[in-house]
């Protein structure tokens, strides 16, 4: 892919003046052409905040600050490609989007199937938890090394290792060697998600990057809604089981490898430094090392095993020990992974807090409104044409979010105005009891969805303005791991409140009842068991009653987060939204 001229002819000596000396305080992409290369290139001498300012109502007064730590790295800017190679290659890299959240969701259906054939139902949690671990654990990483070794490279491996991963789940034939592919596809699947997003913003100008990014969390939201119903139809109609809904994802996914090959030729960074040398190997290790061990943590914790054990009790404090390491560590790294120094921008702080908590909102109703449902007595089927709304709500308020944002260039009261609907649909959830309109959540689930959806495109569009050129896909990915850890705490926080609420209030309704202890513990254990209910007070509606609290301790859980982000967002600052990817206009 040709690199785009953005700047007169200038004397190779005067190339090398600029090249070395840090940007002038209002430049925010200084281009250079590079001899006969026609490279466009813009300095990244440090860590360079830029448009660190509240903008006033013509978004003019664009001052910025910047610092140099002398990395040597100079960043090429290629043309802006439009029309269908955009489409095409775009549309390769959303392959591996799509693929990636059938992969995640897939195991809701298979679990069961898979943990019978092996004999082992401890393996049916740690399916889920070893793909979604290694997928926010690598996430966080593709960022820096993509700017070292090229987004082609990276999406090629991430393919690969994903296609690796399904490969070798298909044909596992013990639990061991079924986990692994499980980690390796996760490996994979991260690589896919945040890369893809790296390329959208490499290839296309922030004024229309909304519209890209919001078709791609649509083929997010497909394979999220598709994963689960393609699983089921594959293991019950096909003669090779479950296996096959891994094995046919191999060869789409090793295609779309090869095209990425030929398709993406987005250059790397240039420096005069070794490959090896430019990694922050140490930062890699601790990044990996916090997220692994506070996401183990908090998965076992109350599923794989009781919240006293060992396990938990070792794994998140040290996983809390690792992250002040790791951000002292980073802040002093001459080329750190995620630099902190960014994460201190406001805008970049309180857009990545919003992805945490809104996070937190959406995986808290999409686990428990189904739960929900199933209490009232309705099947597991009807939880799930409920918690459809969530992706559908989330794929088309990104791409409206988008054409909103290429029309006008203003986010900031975008931003608050979805997070406003998903507030909206959670205050909608508290109203739920025995007697709601079972249609009810689906409504709720639409504007939660909507809501964040708006929200990642939205925060992602700022996050990409507040910084550098240079540093657009390392922030990208510290929204990624600022959603990995809200999607895993809203679910531990939400099983605590549901848990406690419920074993308080049906104590209080029933502690005094002969047998009440054993009782209590099969009713939270095992929904069947409302069907079951002893005679007299147990069956006076106390019960279900006592679950309808619970659940509505989990729904003000999640608005107290959702308040949160609705704070942050508001707090975000207006920043440039530029027409080119020079960032001249």
């Amino acid at each position: 892919m040709a690199s785009a001229v953005h700047a007169p002819a200038r004397k190779l000596a005067d190339e090398e003046r600029i090249i070395a000396q840090p940007p002038a305080e209002d430049e925010r992409t200084p281009l250079l052409q590079g001899g006969n290369s026609k490279a466009a290139l813009t300095h990244t001498n440090g860590s360079h905040v830029g448009r660190d300012h509240a903008a006033d109502d013509d978004d003019d007064d664009d001052s910025s600050s910047s610092s140099s730590d002398d990395t040597g790295e100079v960043t090429v800017l290629v043309d802006e490609v439009t029309g269908p190679r955009l489409y095409l290659i775009l549309g390769t890299s959303y392959v591996g989007v799509f693929l990636g959240a059938v992969d995640a969701s897939i195991i809701a259906t298979l679990s069961a199937p898979i943990s019978s054939e092996f004999h082992s139902l401890s393996l049916l949690s740690w399916l889920a938890t070893a793909y979604l671990i290694a997928n926010a654990a690598c996430q966080p990483l593709s960022g820096r090394l993509t700017d070292i070794f090229g987004r082609g490279a990276g999406l090629v491996f991430s393919n690969l290792a994903f296609a690796a991963g399904n490969l070798i789940c298909g044909l596992s034939q013990s639990e061991g060697v079924m986990i692994l592919g499980r980690v390796v596809a996760g490996v994979g699947g991260g690589g896919l998600m945040s890369i893809s997003t790296f390329l959208g913003s490499d290839l296309v100008p922030l004024r229309n990057r909304g519209v890209v990014q919001g078709i791609g969390n649509i083929a997010y939201g497909s394979g999220a809604m598709l994963g689960g119903v393609f699983g089921g139809l594959i293991n019950d109609t096909s003669s090779w089981g479950w296996r096959l809904a891994f094995l046919v994802q191999v060869p789409v996914v090793v295609i779309s490898a090869i095209l990425v090959f030929f398709l993406v030729k987005v250059p790397p960074k240039i420096s005069n430094k070794s490959l090896v040398s430019r990694i922050d190997f140490t930062g890699a290790f601790l990044i990996i090392s916090f997220l692994v061990t506070l996401l183990l943590g908090l998965n076992a914790g109350g599923n794989l095993v009781p919240w006293s054990h060992p396990l938990v009790l070792t794994a998140i404090p040290v996983s809390l020990v690792v992250l002040g390491v790791l951000i002292w560590w980073e802040s002093r790294a001459s080329q750190p992974i995620i630099p902190v120094k960014l994460l201190a921008d406001r805008t970049i702080l309180t857009a990545c807090i919003a992805n945490l908590t809104c996070t937190m909102v959406i995986m808290m109703a999409i686990f428990y409104v189904p739960l929900y449902m199933q209490v009232l007595g309705y099947s597991a089927t009807d939880g799930a044409l409920r918690i459809l709304a969530s992706p559908l709500g989330v794929s088309f308020a990104s791409v409206g979010c988008g054409i909103i944002m290429k029309r006008t260039g203003r986010y900031v009261g975008l931003g608050i105005a979805v997070v406003v609907v998903q507030t909206a649909g959670v205050v909608g959830l508290t109203f739920l009891d025995e007697t709601t309109n079972p249609w009810w959540p689906f409504a709720c689930l639409v504007l939660i969805g909507g809501g964040y959806g708006g929200m990642l495109t939205v925060t992602l569009l700022a996050c990409i303005a507040a910084v550098d050129h240079a540093h657009q896909a390392v922030i990208t990915s510290a929204t990624y791991a600022f959603r990995s850890v809200g999607a895993t705490v809203g679910i531990t926080a939400a099983s605590a409140v549901y848990q406690n609420v419920l074993r308080a209030r049906l104590w209080a309704r029933f502690g005094d009842l002969p047998g009440a202890a054993d009782e209590i513990a099969r009713i939270r254990d095992d929904l069947d068991e409302l069907r079951r209910l002893p005679p007299g007070r147990w069956r006076e509606g106390g019960v279900v009653a006592s679950f309808v609290e619970a659940f509505r301790g989990v729904w003000f859980t999640a608005l107290a987060m959702a308040v949160v982000g609705l704070v942050c967002v508001s707090l975000m600052r207006q920043h440039t939204l530029h027409s080119n990817l020079a960032r001249r206009s």
